[in-house]
């Protein structure tokens, strides 16, 4: 998880949790215990966020962005409430955090001559070759 962009602020205030029953297999556990988190995250009304990363993260993170502008992530893997907390907490940051980070802008670079020197020589000794066969089928 990358903290240097999140910069340590505590997001758990603005979080709304949501316990159901989850799906899948448990037997009867899965009947009786809500263990299915899911963390809604109002993205447009955070105070810890500023206006261009509200702006970033509604076009990086659209697909997971309801009509009210909440971000919903759901965690169901762990048979307690509480391991599906810590997973979709970390989910989040991990998610905010790698929208969040600038990619590096790729340099341009050419391909060097000693490459390009002996790929040409290569295929040209490959063409030499195939019209050696020809003359001799012929």
């Amino acid at each position: 998880m990358n903290i240097d962009i999140i910069r340590g602020r505590d997001f758990y205030s603005e979080f709304t949790f949501s316990a159901s029953r989850s799906g899948g297999p448990g037997g009867q556990n899965v009947n009786k215990v809500s263990s299915k988190i899911e963390l809604r995250f109002n993205v447009s009304e955070s105070i810890l966020l500023s206006i261009e990363e509200k702006e970033i993260i509604h076009v990086k993170l659209a697909n997971k962005i309801n009509n009210e502008g909440e971000l919903v992530l759901v965690c169901q893997t762990e048979r307690s409430q509480l391991a599906n907390k810590e997973k979709v907490i970390e989910k989040f940051y991990s998610l905010i955090s790698k929208a969040l980070t600038t990619q590096k802008k790729r340099k341009p670079t050419k391909v060097p001559f000693k490459a390009k020197a002996k790929r040409l020589e290569e295929k040209r000794q490959k063409s030499e070759k195939k019209t050696l066969r020809k003359t001799l089928e012929n």
